[in-house]
């Protein structure tokens, strides 16, 4: 069975919208202008799982066309633009989430790249910062910056490769750890000072 119906009409319109788009690279997305169309039941869950009402997307190519033409819109909502609408969607953590990583070289000149779920290839720099946020429960939890405001949730097993190359630091006299790469100190919280 089919996650999707064939008679859905919305990602119909969408299909035929995204039709004409050239296969490579990403749509111009944030040239886009269209219509704000309400919302469309499309959910991205916290482990990076597309839905669609209620049903999980199960062909990779779709999602990855729709996350092709994911924007962050300035109110902080997630939409899917096409040149002729925009459809708010649902997302529960991060839009997407970084499932390998790749590091080549030490300190200041180390390189730090992850895929993404949906085959994006991300190196850490200065356009793709990572940030680090603490759950309630004091897990740590780190984000990449992808593109267009849309950041990728970094996996449990990652994030104890990525912490295991941190270093400590101090920054305007205060004591930070964190991790060299892409040029750039990423902090990741205060130091302990011993």
């Amino acid at each position: 069975m089919s996650a999707q119906p064939a008679t859905d009409p919305t990602l119909a319109r969408l299909g035929a919208a995204l039709a004409g788009l050239p296969a490579r690279g990403l749509p111009p997305v944030e040239t886009w202008n269209p219509p704000d169309c309400g919302a469309i039941d499309i959910r991205i869950a916290a482990d990076g799982t597309w839905f669609h009402d209620g049903s999980r997307i199960r062909r990779p190519r779709l999602v990855k066309l729709f996350a092709s033409i994911l924007r962050r819109e300035p109110d902080g909502r997630t939409v899917l633009v096409t040149p002729v609408e925009k459809l708010a969607i649902t997302v529960e953590d991060a839009a997407f989430v970084a499932v390998e990583m790749a590091v080549d070289g030490a300190g200041e000149a180390r390189r730090i790249s992850f895929r993404t779920n949906v085959d994006d290839l991300v190196p850490v720099d200065a356009e793709h910062g990572l940030r680090f946020e603490q759950t309630g429960t004091g897990a740590l939890k780190p984000y990449l910056h992808v593109r267009r405001g849309l950041w990728a949730l970094v996996t449990r097993a990652l994030t104890y490769d990525l912490v295991a190359l941190g270093e400590a630091r101090a920054i305007d006299g205060v004591p930070w750890f964190g991790i060299a790469a892409g040029g750039r100190f990423h902090r990741i919280a205060p130091a302990e000072v011993a």
